[in-house]
């Protein structure tokens, strides 16, 4: 697969550019042109999920590039993801079948369970206006991995891998599976560094994918406590670093992730971010700035921290 920046070859033997767009949070329109920029930008790697609700509008972008002839579809890697409430391995295929229809593809080349936190089918956990323990399901998500395992028998997804799972979770899974998870995609920045799940993860060749890398700065600015969140582009030592090299705070931020040997998926629907954010491939950081962003650690975590604490599974 001809990928444009720095690749990774995954454990199940494809290869993923390290560096995607992210597609959360944007409406219709602005995700078909953001992704259509991000393609002609040179990116390769498109992530979204079901729960999005932007797998039509995904695939309509990647339709119309193909068409122009600008790629094939074999240039570019899209990953999607389970939604929490087809979690039962009975339900896995059916999801999968409704993304790839949704998406008008023959297959993806990465499918993720997007959490260890499961809820009943046919729920949905972000609308249900009553205590969300209620529609909890527990199912395990060794048995979701093995409705997932399947679907890379059939063709459907080249690879499989999880999101926001913490090390003991990969652990269990990587002891009760017959396909190992190749990806684990998680937040991570400099304020949340996760060393301990950045070096598990490379020890047992799981390739992690950052979101919110830029410290998620389309976020509401305060903590459920009414705490302002510190703001991670306006970091001292992040500015002082972007100065030094010439880039954007963004620019570098994203770069910490490469440089590390992880994945990194920012999101934006702004054409010159889009670009910006792509144009990070003529430097890299020295030890000591890699060493001085991890040292900004603080364990905050900008999302999801709060949200269904009393999961059985829940991962933080």
């Amino acid at each position: 697969m001809a990928a444009a920046g720095p690749a990774a070859v995954l454990s199940s033997g494809k290869t993923m550019p390290l560096l995607g767009l992210g597609t959360w949070q944007s409406t219709s329109e602005q995700v078909i042109n953001a992704v259509k920029t991000a393609i002609d930008a040179g990116y390769r790697h498109i992530d979204t999920a079901q729960v999005y609700g932007n797998e039509k509008d995904v695939g309509q972008a990647i339709k119309e590039k193909i068409a122009e002839g600008k790629i094939k579809r074999e240039d570019v890697f899209v990953t999607t993801k389970l939604k929490p409430n087809f979690s039962r391995p009975e339900h896995v295929r059916e999801a999968m079948t409704q993304s790839l229809a949704d998406l008008g593809l023959d297959y993806v080349d990465l499918y993720l369970i997007h959490s260890p936190i499961n809820f009943k089918y046919g729920t949905d956990p972000f609308t249900y206006a009553g205590n969300p323990e209620e529609i909890y399901d527990d199912v395990d998500y060794i048995d979701t991995w093995r409705g997932m395992e399947p679907l890379v028998d059939e063709g459907l997804a080249k690879s499989i891998g999880v999101s926001n799972f913490n090390s003991q979770q990969l652990e269990r899974l990587l002891q009760n599976s017959r396909i190992k998870p190749a990806v684990n995609q998680v937040e991570l920045h400099p304020y949340l560094a996760q060393q301990d799940l950045v070096d598990f993860c490379k020890k047992n060749n799981i390739l992690l994918t950052a979101f919110s890398a830029l410290g998620a700065p389309a976020r509401p600015k305060v903590f459920a406590s009414g705490e302002e969140e510190p703001v991670l582009m306006e970091d001292p030592s992040v500015v002082a670093i972007a100065k030094k090299y010439g880039k954007s705070a963004a620019q570098i931020l994203l770069r910490y992730h490469l440089d590390r040997g992880v994945s990194v998926i920012p999101k934006s629907v702004t054409p010159s971010r889009i670009q910006a954010n792509f144009d990070i491939m003529d430097f890299s950081l020295s030890k000591e700035d890699l060493a001085s962003l991890g040292q900004l650690d603080r364990k905050l975590r900008y999302v999801g921290a709060n949200l269904f604490v009393t999961h059985k599974y829940y991962s933080y």
